[in-house]
């Protein structure tokens, strides 16, 4: 009876440890990782969707055997809490490229002041409307489940317990913020064209006509241009930048050893 109480109490120790470590990375990966980590959602549903998170991905974790020391607990905590801030700042950065074109692509057709506070972080409004249909379109595409899997073979690249090697974080991050904006420069491009045949169109409006006053003219059309423009290449942008978002999370750790 003893004996059998014994080998429970260690399998439980051995579970709670492993589940605990588990829950670091992950509660890291969410604090971070889009639509889950805005600032909008509550401490309580990101904690909740931690939680879930862990109790899917323990299973498929082998456990840790750790000794219940104060300095191997301490190490992994923060090897864990950095790996998995690591992964979700990777993840993140797609949304910051998106924040990025929208920026750029409003500044071009002059529409950077309009509702530029609406959100939590300050966007002009198609930065928001972007960022919105981007998470709303990549939730509906699985996000949560290919974390999920990201956060399962991390293991395999980041094992438990072990700090990443810096070059290998630094030649993965400045890849990463490279490909973002990239990407951002990509998805703003039809609005930066526009806005440069519109600028010279009107310089040559004005060399002709001195007298007309083209800025009166000019600055509604580029408006009201700018917004059929965001109408017409909203839906080609965003799924532009969901395939490479899920492109990525298919294989998240290219480039490390």
């Amino acid at each position: 009876m003893i004996e059998t109480l014994a080998e429970i109490a260690e399998l439980f120790q051995i579970s709670f440890w492993h589940t605990a470590f588990v829950f670091l990375r992950v509660g890291a990966l969410v604090s971070v990782l889009p639509a889950f980590g805005e600032r909008s959602v509550p401490a309580r549903v990101k904690l909740i969707v931690a939680l879930s998170f862990t109790l899917i991905v323990s299973p498929a974790v082998p456990p840790f055997l750790v000794a219940p020391e104060l300095t191997v607990v301490s190490t992994y905590a923060i090897t864990e809490t950095i790996i998995g801030l690591s992964i979700g700042l990777s993840i993140r950065l797609f949304v910051l490229g998106l924040q990025t074109a929208g920026a750029i692509a409003a500044q071009s057709t002059s529409l950077s002041q309009l509702l530029g506070g609406a959100a939590a972080d300050p966007l002009p409004a198609m930065g928001y409307v972007l960022v919105v249909g981007g998470l709303a379109l990549a939730m509906m595409t699985g996000l949560h489940l290919r974390v999920i899997e990201a956060v399962v073979y991390s293991y395999e690249i980041f094992p438990a317990g072990q700090f990443p090697a810096a070059s290998i974080l630094t030649e993965w991050g400045v890849s990463r913020v490279a490909a973002a904006f990239t990407l951002a420069f990509t998805l703003s491009a039809p609005f930066l064209v526009a806005s440069l045949i519109y600028n010279v169109a009107l310089g040559v409006i004005n060399k002709a006509m001195p007298q007309l006053m083209v800025a009166f003219v000019g600055a509604p059309a580029i408006t009201l241009g700018g917004m059929i423009l965001l109408f017409l290449t909203a839906p080609i942008l965003l799924s532009v930048w969901v395939t490479a978002m899920n492109d990525f999370l298919a294989n998240p750790f290219t480039g490390t050893p």
